[in-house]
């Protein structure tokens, strides 16, 4: 008697053991490989400095930051200098659709975790059932008996013993592939972020060059109602007057083309922020100081490139991959399921817990893998296959990050260059268009001299606009390729 209770209890401990887990994990250990980057990008890691309002320059990094090597931890409202841009940043994070849809693809991918995960602990279920059962008198001419019974289980079904961790596996890839997505929401926040910096930024620069257009539009219509009335008394050819002509009607075509730019610049905001926006949310002049950060501190480890969402999307995506590979070789394994129930039944609801008679029943089964077809080495194969595509996207998310940063850093410090050259040309050119038109007053030169200089003038007020705009892209974009800007505000 007391050796068939210590039995019991062996049996009883054994089976919580199992209840509590699986005993052994069959993922095989996972080694990241080394970046496949150089340690510092090929340019000196110095850019240029960008003017501030008052003239100056800004600093080169944040202070209390560690400079941009920290920029994932740097948040959008502590980078960007633009109030109304923030205000507009917040409004897309929180209206716009495709940014909606990829905030409820994670949750999609946490429910798909927790069933997952809920596939770890038994099923616990309860039965209750009534039957009413017509039953022929043994009699002849007799009538039939209606016979009505009531049971009630309580029980586990087919719960699975995890014992080479093929449940374990199956849940560690659900839950890596839910790290996977919330990653890819960080960098679709990312995206979303800069692309309504860039349509700002857009924006700010075409209606700058549309007032240009309309100001130099203005200033020679005056100077041709002048030159006309000049022409009357004979003072100036024909082909002055024409030639003058020609420069109003080209402000013109720049002006109405303008006008379309900035049409187009504020649907395309109105679509990123998915509604309305407040005309005082909008820029009325183009700023040099949207970013706060301007320019990289020297000594930027590529390290930094690990921090990126897209790279952290990979990463877990590869430890997915390699967790599937686990519950493959599982596969190989017998399979040990237990049904287990306990319940009650009673010809009388009343007497179902008091007087029914008890029923329990125990069924543990296992499934022993014979011959599958080589539908199990086929199964195993194409987890670790792709474990190697795995690998590869990991490596190759990292390379196109270095190559994003090595690409802004290099335009970052071309940008700069052109922007002080285009800034000595423009005050050239408004020197040289000053001069020539008090020379072809004073009848020194021909109107040509003064049209050439005009249009050279024009032309370097809207190149400095545009070198102005690409170099705000650029550092807005070498934000975003450092992996910053998934914070709201930064710690």
């Amino acid at each position: 008697m007391r050796r068939a209770q210590g039995t019991r209890a062996k049996t009883a401990a054994l089976l919580t053991a199992l209840l509590a887990g699986g005993c052994i994990s069959l993922e095989p250990k996972l080694q990241l490989p080394a970046p496949p980057i150089q340690g510092s990008w090929p340019i000196p890691p110095t850019t240029a400095t960008a003017p501030t309002a008052e003239g100056s320059t800004t600093s080169t990094a944040a202070p209390d930051q560690g400079g941009v090597a920290a920029a994932p931890d740097i948040g959008w409202r502590d980078f960007f200098a633009d109030e109304r841009l923030e205000q507009l940043i917040a409004l897309a994070l929180e209206g716009n659709r495709d940014f909606r849809a990829t905030v409820l693809n994670v949750a999609r991918f946490r429910a798909l975790y927790d069933i997952r995960r809920a596939d770890r602990l038994p099923s616990v279920d309860a039965n209750v059932a009534a039957a009413r059962t017509r039953i022929p008198s043994s009699q002849a001419g007799g009538d039939a008996e209606t016979v009505t019974s009531y049971s009630l289980e309580v029980g586990v079904t087919a719960y699975e013993l995890d014992l080479f961790g093929r449940v374990r596996s199956l849940s560690h890839e659900a839950l890596e592939q839910y790290f996977a997505s919330d990653e890819n929401r960080r960098g679709a926040q990312l995206a979303l972020i800069a692309a309504v910096a860039d349509g700002y930024l857009a924006l700010a620069a075409d209606r700058e060059l549309q007032r240009l257009a309309e100001e130099t539009v203005e200033s020679q219509e005056k100077s041709f109602s002048l030159t006309e009335k000049r022409h009357e008394l004979g003072a100036v050819s024909g082909l002055d007057l024409a030639q003058e002509r020609t420069t109003v009607e080209s402000a013109r075509v720049d002006a109405a083309r303008f006008e379309g730019e900035v049409a187009r610049d504020l649907n395309a905001l109105t679509l990123l922020v998915g509604g309305p926006i407040d005309p005082a949310l909008l820029p009325d002049r183009f700023d040099d100081r949207v970013a706060s950060i301007a320019a990289v501190p020297p000594g930027l480890p590529s390290e930094v490139l690990l921090r990126r969402p897209d790279v952290l999307a990979a990463e877990h995506l590869l430890r997915a991959s390699n967790a599937s590979i686990g519950a493959a070789r599982a596969a190989y394994f017998p399979r040990i399921s237990l049904t287990a129930l306990a319940g009650r039944a009673s010809d009388d609801l009343s007497d179902l817990f008091s007087g029914g008679s008890g029923t329990w029943s125990f069924i543990p089964q296992v499934t022993v893998p014979i011959f599958q077809g080589g539908r199990l080495g086929a199964n195993r194969r194409a987890a670790e296959i792709g474990r190697d595509i795995a690998v590869a996207d990991y490596e190759g998310a990292i390379q196109t990050g270095f190559r994003e940063v090595a690409d802004a850093l290099a335009l970052d410090r071309s940008l700069g260059k052109q922007r002080q050259a285009q800034q000595a040309l423009t005050d050239a050119a408004a020197r040289a268009y000053e001069l020539s038109r008090e020379r072809y007053k004073g009848g020194r030169d021909s109107y040509l001299v003064s049209l050439d200089s005009q249009r050279i003038h024009y032309g370097a007020q809207q190149g400095l606009i545009v070198i102005r705009l690409a170099e705000q892209r650029n550092r807005v974009e070498l934000y975003r390729a450092l992996g910053g800007g998934w914070k709201e505000r930064s710690e």
